[in-house]
């Protein structure tokens, strides 16, 4: 059976996947079995917003809010494709309009404002939609006075965008700090991978922050910082368990624990 937001098309093409952690070939079923983990050695595949919705919140809550806001194309930007045809592909393949899915849920009977970005769409790249859509379920939060949690997963910002994509990591930590004056908490967990602008924004100043194991959590690639600080870096840079290790994280938390730590969280911060 497929779960909710995951449509035919998107499944691997065979009965097996190569696994990203061990690098095995893994039967699909089992890893689906296992909320799409591999059973050999635990790496967490990637899945899409709306079966983190699906998992992390009590079926039926989630009420999308802004679903219709989309980005544009203000700089008319051409590539290998024009960024108009390219967004308009993506919203064809995975039938969102962005890059983050909004609105409001349960979690465990808890109420809450919840944000889950998609990968497929963009590499999950925050454009001025993104952020937009991303401010405005804050204000929601505050108006409402719900807790925030946030599933982040991100290529960094949309450079297509210019600095209209830039600006929006100012904008979304604003509105966070307009969230924390009225003493409402923000929960933010890291899934592979959470990198550039969006780590080095709204992603990082939870008042918790969780991630899923395994989970690749940076702003720069590897090699552009070798290369920049002419030095190797060690083999888990960059892991949720090396940042765990550093302080940057407080719990690294497996994916079918995520939705009991987020309600005992929200229990004990509110």
């Amino acid at each position: 059976m497929l779960r909710a937001g995951r449509k035919k098309k998107d499944m691997p093409s065979g009965l097996f996947v190569k696994c990203g952690g061990c690098g095995e070939m893994v039967y699909w079923k089992s890893a689906e079995q296992l909320l799409q983990i591999c059973p050999e050695c635990g790496y967490h595949f990637r899945i899409n917003a709306w079966e983190r919705i699906g998992l992390h919140t009590d079926e039926g809550s989630f009420e999308e809010v802004d679903a219709q806001l989309t980005s544009c194309d203000p700089l008319n930007f051409v590539a290998n494709k024009a960024y108009s045809d390219a967004l308009e592909s993506d919203r064809e393949k995975t039938g969102l309009n962005e890059a983050i899915v909004c609105g409001t849920c349960r979690i465990e009977g808890r109420p809450a404002a919840f944000a889950a970005m998609d990968f497929r769409f963009r590499g999950a790249s925050m454009g001025s939609a993104v952020g937009e859509k991303f401010v405005r379920l804050v204000e929601l939060a505050m108006e409402q006075e719900l807790p925030l949690v946030t599933i982040a997963a991100s290529g960094g910002a949309r450079m297509q965008e210019s600095a209209l994509s830039l600006m929006q990591m100012a904008k979304t930590c604003a509105a966070l700090h307009r969230l924390s004056g009225r003493g409402l908490p923000y929960i933010s967990v890291l899934t592979h991978p959470t990198t550039g602008g969006v780590t080095a924004s709204w992603a990082s100043v939870g008042d918790v922050i969780l991630a899923e194991p395994g989970a690749l959590i940076g702003f720069a690639g590897r090699r552009v910082i070798e290369q920049t600080i002419n030095h190797e870096l060690p083999p888990d840079f960059q892991t949720a368990e090396f940042l765990l290790d550093h302080g940057f994280l407080d719990m690294i938390v497996k994916r079918g624990e995520i939705k009991s730590t987020l309600a005992r969280l929200i229990d004990y911060l509110s």
